[in-house]
């Protein structure tokens, strides 16, 4: 079981708050820092100093850290073209040695795309757009070098691309999730290596990573070839006291964290992964902290739950 740092920097967060906990996380031996690609808060965030970009956030990390994997819970597809979009990955993956992990998604915040000047699609046109955007950035990165690549969909065309840079790994981890029930599993049997579920509950996440195994078999594809994981907010804490308030200071209350989160003493959160694990057969958890000013919420998970999980 491995445990990962995803953070949530639209609710406000500069790049040397992530850098300070991309360092930390780095430093406890987490083996990912991952961060969601939105350009506007949710709920009652002022979301001060304002949105940064993932892609800019992580050309910096790779120079400004030295080992932890980086990578998106999602990016979206509908902020950029396909092809910029490989070349920009292909390039952090190049600055940083290889540590890059591309998740992708169609995208769904509506406000955050009227408030920046992006179209946003009915569902159908986007769930297009997004298959299209895999497909492409993956045709570009597996061409030889050498030679060209060409796509014609219903919504991008590329012509005899060079199909340049290449990313420095032979191939970048590819993390598609949601809960589509039809379309989402058969990308993610396509094209992925890791099938990520984002704040659902047990019972929903083997129905749907049930779905996933259905698309791989059809296909032809070994299951076991997925990894599988989730995402889960987190409020972690060695006395009730302390997980108390570090759910108040995301303005969550303890007993919902603990019916839909991970929250509580070590123990306690030690015995939900591992609920989560004999149910789902997930193999990574990545830890929502939403509160990027407690560094020590992140060293104390490092320390008191992940040696648990071995």
């Amino acid at each position: 079981m491995e445990l990962r740092i995803f953070t949530e920097p639209q609710q406000g967060a500069s790049y040397d708050d992530l850098l300070r906990a991309a360092r930390t996380a780095e430093d406890a031996g987490y083996g990912a820092f991952f961060r969601s690609d939105h350009y506007l808060s949710m709920g009652s965030a002022d979301g001060l100093p304002g949105p940064t970009d993932p892609w800019i956030t992580f050309a910096g990390l790779a120079r400004d850290t030295s080992t932890i994997r980086l990578g998106t819970l999602m990016t979206a597809a509908t902020f950029r073209h396909p092809g910029p979009l490989a070349i920009s990955v292909a390039q952090v993956d190049q600055m940083s040695g290889g540590r890059v992990e591309f998740g992708i998604g169609a995208g769904w915040y509506e406000a955050e795309h009227t408030a920046y000047g992006i179209p946003f699609p009915a569902l159908g046109e986007r769930f297009e757009r997004y298959e299209e955007q895999v497909a492409i950035i993956t045709g570009l990165w597996e061409t030889p070098e050498g030679g060209t690549f060409s796509f014609e969909g219903k919504h991008y065309a590329l012509t005899d691309s060079p199909a340049l840079p290449k990313p420095a790994q032979e191939r970048v981890p590819l993390l598609i999730g949601g809960m589509g029930a039809k379309r989402t599993p058969a990308l993610a049997a396509s094209y992925a290596t890791e099938f990520n579920l984002p704040f659902v509950g047990i019972d929903a996440a083997v129905e749907q990573f049930g779905r996933v195994d259905a698309a791989c078999a059809e296909i032809g594809r070994d299951p076991k070839e997925l990894t599988r994981s989730v995402a889960l907010v987190a409020a972690v804490g060695r006395t009730d006291a302390d997980v108390a308030r570090r759910a108040a200071a995301i303005g969550r209350e303890v007993d919902e964290l603990k019916e839909n989160g991970l929250a509580g003493t070590p123990a306690e959160v030690v015995d939900r992964i591992g609920a989560w694990r004999d149910a789902t057969g997930i193999q990574r958890v990545y830890l929502q902290i939403l509160d990027l000013a407690d560094l020590d919420h992140i060293t104390e998970i490092a320390s008191d739950v992940a040696p648990q999980l071995s």
